[in-house]
């Protein structure tokens, strides 16, 4: 599981997993000795507090995943920033983002030649939990990114 987990990022690391159903959870968490403020990009390794959060990646074996990140919320060792603390963030994943970048561009994928309500339906059922707005919102940054 450790090596799957590697495949999102090297600094990851396994912790455990859950299967319920149609769903597969996995717990990670960051073994970064550093991290960069995303406000001044000052290097620190002062750990205010942890918190959970979780995302849906690509399904595996049929199952549907989520995984839940013991995300670090760090301090801010410049005096000079406006932020005196920051939450650790990811390549992968959007600041508040739900879902994973690859999973995001999997349902744009699927929605390209569907209705949003038809994509929903195959998303829900094969690939992850999707709303048709979901849908409609990512294919309207995407359009917009394109533009």
């Amino acid at each position: 599981m450790n090596a799957l987990i590697k495949l999102l990022d090297e600094k990851l690391e396994y912790i455990k997993h859950e299967i319920t159903d149609d769903t597969i959870k996995i717990w990670v968490e960051s073994n970064k000795l550093e991290v960069v403020c995303t406000y001044c990009n000052t290097p620190t390794s002062k750990v205010h507090s942890r918190y959970e959060r979780s995302f849906q990646d690509l399904p595996l074996q049929g199952k549907k995943v989520v995984i839940i990140i013991n995300n670090r919320k760090m301090f801010c060792n410049n005096p000079n920033c406006n932020h005196k603390t920051f939450a650790e963030t990811y390549d992968f994943l959007s600041s508040k983002g739900k879902k994973s970048k690859r999973l995001e561009a999997e349902i744009i994928n699927i929605s390209m030649n569907v209705s949003s309500i038809k994509a929903s339906n195959i998303l829900s059922r094969h690939v992850a939990k999707v709303g048709k707005s979901t849908i409609c919102n990512l294919l309207k940054k995407r359009n917009e990114n394109n533009k």
